[in-house]
């Protein structure tokens, strides 16, 4: 069922998305200062390519310098990356068949809004959730 999500997702939301991340992510690496935010949108394409299976994770080694970029980001892009990924999530939310497609946007928010500091791993590994207890 991922695989048949994620290929729907492909093609209807995802390439778009990833297109939008990888070109955000090649001007913050023509700028040379701004290379940790261009390697974060690349991480996020890859997520926003292929969602269903995967999930973020924040990283517990991450210092003060993730916290202060995320800050940074959440200035510069990350509200109105926020924005559109919940906007898109509401409205792909209205249809019945639209939904798993609208929470994968939802899911897209905390990325998006502080990308420093994230992991993305597979849902199907046990590590992917050391903190919470089932």
């Amino acid at each position: 069922m991922k695989t048949l999500l994620n290929l729907i997702w492909l093609i209807f939301s995802g390439l778009w998305m990833a297109l939008g991340y990888i070109f955000a992510g090649l001007i913050c690496c023509v700028l040379i200062i701004t290379i940790p935010w261009g390697l974060a949108c690349f991480r996020i394409a890859a997520y926003a390519l292929w969602p269903f299976g995967r999930t973020v994770v924040q990283r517990h080694d991450a210092g003060a310098a993730s916290g202060i970029g995320n800050i940074i980001w959440l200035i510069f892009a990350g509200i109105w990356l926020t924005l559109g990924h919940i906007m898109l999530g509401i409205g792909l939310c209205v249809t019945i068949i639209g939904i798993p497609f609208g929470i994968a946007h939802f899911k897209m928010v905390p990325v998006s809004l502080m990308p420093l500091g994230r992991e993305i791993v597979s849902t199907s590994a046990p590590a992917a959730y050391p903190h919470y207890r089932w």
